[in-house]
């Protein structure tokens, strides 16, 4: 597929305007927020807690840190993180989409996580916090919807602190041409037909399917965090490559 102009950028399978892909990705979440866990659950056949589940035990976190969940949704990884981290650390849930943020913190609440976190209407480009804050920063399958990625890892690099660590958690690209085509058939057959039935919404299901095409491969991705300042930068393939754990290191 043709790469977009300065002025345009990719949404989905689509070129728009730079400016209008915010706004656009807000639409799509507003739409599946209430039904994002149920779908998530479907979609993945429950294996989307245990690609988590992975990435905290690689986060290295522990009592007293400080951590920053981008894109964090519906609160997975912060309800995870707040338990490490304990009474005397804390988690920020940042999420640029307030429906999502809403979810998160209802979904917290109700599973008593409170006290230790925070949250925070944020754009991934422009971090709102100071320099050198966080010991570890994560952002699970929110990558691919950022506009400028190269301008959302330079931001995770400034406000990581010193010897901290990012995880990036994102669908990449299968190992193999066999599985591949299968994963193809069902992220564009059946996946906007679940989401149609379970969330009346085929067409964000379809956009997030096309999404994952446009993101970034495994080595790409890699090398955009060599880019931005990180080190030690590596990534580890999940379930054949269909998701990718990459992680890299502030010193």
């Amino acid at each position: 597929m043709q790469e977009p102009s300065n002025n345009t950028t990719h949404f989905g399978f689509k070129e728009i305007p730079t400016d209008e892909k915010v706004e656009a990705v807000a639409k799509v979440f507003h739409s599946v927020a209430a039904k994002y866990d149920i779908m998530n659950d479907l979609m993945s056949g429950g294996i989307h807690r245990l690609w988590k589940m992975h990435t905290i035990n690689q986060s290295g976190v522990r009592a007293g840190n400080k951590v920053l969940d981008i894109a964090g949704g519906t609160g997975d990884l912060t309800l995870r993180f707040s338990r490490l981290v304990g009474s005397t650390g804390q988690v920020i849930l940042a999420d640029i989409n307030d429906s999502m943020l809403k979810v998160g913190r209802d979904k917290l609440a109700n599973k008593g996580v409170v006290g230790n976190v925070k949250f925070a209407q944020a754009n991934a480009e422009s971090l709102p916090f100071a320099d050198n804050t966080f010991d570890c920063i994560t952002i699970a399958f929110g990558l691919r919807n950022v506009t400028d990625k190269d301008a959302a890892l330079k931001s995770m690099y400034r406000v990581l602190k010193p010897g901290g660590r990012l995880l990036i958690l994102e669908f990449s690209k299968p190992e193999s041409e066999c599985l591949s085509t299968i994963y193809d058939q069902y992220s564009f057959r059946l996946l906007p037909f679940m989401g149609q039935i379970i969330a009346n919404d085929a067409e964000s299901y379809r956009y997030l399917a096309e999404s994952i095409r446009m993101h970034p491969d495994q080595e790409t991705l890699k090398d955009m965090m060599d880019s931005a300042g990180f080190e030690r930068t590596s990534y580890q393939n999940l379930t054949g490559g269909i998701v990718a754990l990459h992680k890299g290191f502030k010193y």
